[in-house]
């Protein structure tokens, strides 16, 4: 599934297409779980006509404001993608969503798996309000994460990993963090001292700001896999220290990447460097 600086490299790349300011002539839907069920009719009512006011990310949701108080949520889910192409290319018969711009370029959710969702609100009320804090944002400090800690007894992965706690940390960048800030993943959550919150805070930021640095990790070359705009495959896999490791030597000691299953996800550790 894509995580923060997977959606975060998507919406630079959107970005960079100049979308803002461009209204939108058409949608086509062609899977209707891909817009929550909405009818076609309520869509082109909502949507068509109006202009693109700016597009961000929030956890890992790509935001698209309009000029009204209507905005676009696209989660990409596991294997969800975006691609904008002139809106007279053929069709993939995996793309769901084709949203067409005044300038002819189209935005189209490809998604081999159909777990992508697309959602359309209106007015304050969001599921952006559920999601927990942004680990990138200036306000992220460890004063702040501190009394969040102390405030759940719980193990420090599954923690991380929920979205209402803080958004955007997946199973890749979670791991990195706990392996970075020397933390094993089942440390609970309110046993932190003072500079362990400190590093934590710290190596959560550091694993992000180098995923966004180099466009997204992608684990394979499959059409499953993380796949920016012109289908562009991140970077960072190079970069991993214990994710997807297993049985090769630390860079920090030596001693054997393991895996293991913690609530059900995937986890990677040093034995030596992140004891419980």
């Amino acid at each position: 599934m894509p995580e923060l600086p997977e959606v975060q490299t998507v919406v630079n790349d959107l970005n960079s297409h100049h979308l803002c300011k461009r209204s939108i002539a058409a949608v086509r839907i062609y899977w209707r779980r891909s817009v929550n069920n909405v009818s076609q009719k309520c869509i082109n009512k909502t949507l068509l006509g109006r202009s693109i006011a700016k597009v961000w990310r929030r956890g890992k949701y790509i935001v698209i404001d309009l000029d009204t108080a209507t905005r676009v949520l696209i989660h990409l889910r596991m294997s969800g993608r975006i691609s904008v192409v002139n809106a007279k290319s053929p069709r993939d018969k995996h793309e769901h969503v084709c949203i067409t711009l005044d300038n002819s370029d189209e935005l189209r959710l490809h998604d081999t798996r159909k777990f992508a969702r697309l959602y359309i609100e209106k007015g304050s009320i969001t599921r952006l309000d559920t999601l927990g804090c942004e680990p990138l944002d200036v306000t992220f400090t460890s004063k702040k994460l501190a009394p969040l800690l102390r405030s759940r007894t719980r193990a420090l992965k599954p923690l991380l990993l929920d979205q209402t706690f803080i958004a955007g940390l997946g199973n890749i960048y979670t791991d990195e963090a706990l392996w970075y800030a020397k933390l094993h993943p089942k440390t609970q959550s309110d046993a932190l001292a003072k500079d362990e919150v400190t590093v934590l805070c710290k190596a959560i930021k550091f694993v992000l700001r180098k995923g966004i640095k180099n466009c997204g990790t992608s684990l394979g070359d499959g059409d499953n896999n993380f796949y920016s705009l012109g289908k562009q495959s991140g970077r960072n896999r190079e970069k991993l220290m214990v994710y997807r490791r297993t049985g090769k030597p630390c860079k920090r000691c030596g001693t054997k990447i393991k895996r293991f299953t913690l609530t059900q996800r995937s986890t990677h550790l040093c034995p030596r460097c992140q004891k419980l």
